[in-house]
């Protein structure tokens, strides 16, 4: 049992590897020509752009991994049905489930793989990616302040603060007003300073003043060279904010942020949609590996489909998947799915696709 495990193994890694390195092939050659005209005209060097497509081949590989997983295992079975070696097995005694067991096991592998990519891997190398391409391809150079992408910051039921600016970095915020406001809500207090400085001991506000507003309305102002603030976000904060791009961040930061975010009241359904998104799409693996062996052999067990159909196949049960899982991210970005529903659909959808026809598989 273990020789031919191994054997079954060995063969669908082959058709696995020549699937996935045919797919890269084709998406980095498309990839390629589509930025080469615009990195000409930067004069940019051969060693930074081909720096910069390495460290996209981690995002690459993860978003073709699963449909040169449901590749492999549709001309796997096939070419092992062609030359009768599963009816070989069943005549042993050999079940389907055990047949199947390689390609479920290597489907897991691959999962895991995929889940430690989107972890850490893939943000890291895209943020060194874009630096790259920023910085030493089109030659600019960082900028000295953001524009705020969220500018108002709530401090508790009673409090907002505006942003006008961020410096790279995110720990000097420039241009705040503080207003605070009473149990009726009132306006009590606006606090303008030219900056928000973080250190150890926390946030401070720098040159500014305070406007009181009295119940007899009469208003007093006061100035201040500091004053702290008590703001429960950290400077990593203010620069997701100001790229706001959850593709750049590990899920570690991800959770971290919006736990922040919830503290002070704040729910962006954007970023919880991505981060269940990216813990649910390294299953797809799996799941492609159940679907693929269930359209080989749902008809009789044994047949499997020929070359070109098994890659016909794989690329309508991707193109399906991937249609179900973007329209779901969409939805749910926008509020219409809650979050944890929106990053999961798609495998449900199609995991259930897939038991389905391996029940109707003669065993």
């Amino acid at each position: 049992m273990n020789i031919l495990f191994r054997y079954m193994l060995r063969e669908y890694v082959k058709i696995f590897g020549m699937c996935f390195s045919g797919l890269m092939t084709i998406y980095l050659v498309i990839d390629f020509f589509e930025k080469v005209r615009r990195f000409l005209r930067y004069d940019a060097h051969a060693l930074d752009v081909l720096a910069y497509f390495v460290l996209k081949m981690p995002a690459i590989s993860y978003q073709i991994a699963p449909l040169a997983v449901l590749m492999a295992t549709l001309l796997t079975i096939g070419l092992l049905s062609r030359s009768h070696e599963i009816t070989a097995m069943r005549s042993c005694g050999i079940s389907l489930y055990w047949i199947t067991s390689p390609f479920i096991f290597l489907g897991t592998v691959l999962a895991m793989v995929l889940f430690l990519f989107s972890s850490t891997v893939i943000p890291l190398a895209l943020a060194k990616a874009e630096q790259i391409k920023t910085t030493q391809i089109e030659k600019r150079s960082a900028p000295v302040s953001l524009k705020a992408a969220q500018p108002w910051v709530s401090l508790g039921g009673q409090a907002l603060m505006n942003i006008d600016t961020i410096d790279p970095g995110g720990a000097v915020l420039r241009n705040i007003r503080l207003y605070r406001l009473s149990p009726t809500f009132q306006l009590e207090e606006i606090a303008e300073a030219k900056r928000a400085v973080y250190s150890p001991q926390g946030w401070a506000l720098q040159e500014g003043i305070t406007r009181a507003f009295r119940e007899d309305g009469t208003v007093s102002v006061t100035s201040f060279q500091t004053r702290p603030l008590a703001l429960p976000h950290i400077p990593d904060d203010f620069t997701t904010w100001a790229e706001l791009d959850p593709e750049t961040m590990t899920l570690r930061e991800i959770r971290a942020y919006v736990d922040r975010l919830q503290l002070g009241g704040t729910l962006l359904p954007r970023l919880l949609t991505d981060y269940y998104g990216r813990i649910a799409f390294p299953c797809v693996t799996l799941i492609m590996v159940i679907v693929g062996i269930a359209l080989s052999l749902r008809r009789t067990g044994v047949r499997g489909s020929g070359m070109a159909m098994g890659i016909g196949q794989a690329m309508a049960v991707g193109f399906f998947y991937w249609s179900t899982h973007s329209v779901a991210i969409a939805l749910g970005r926008g509020g219409a799915l809650s979050p944890l529903l929106a990053g999961w659909m798609a495998n449900v959808v199609f995991l259930t696709f897939g038991l389905y026809l391996l029940l109707k598989v003669r065993y």
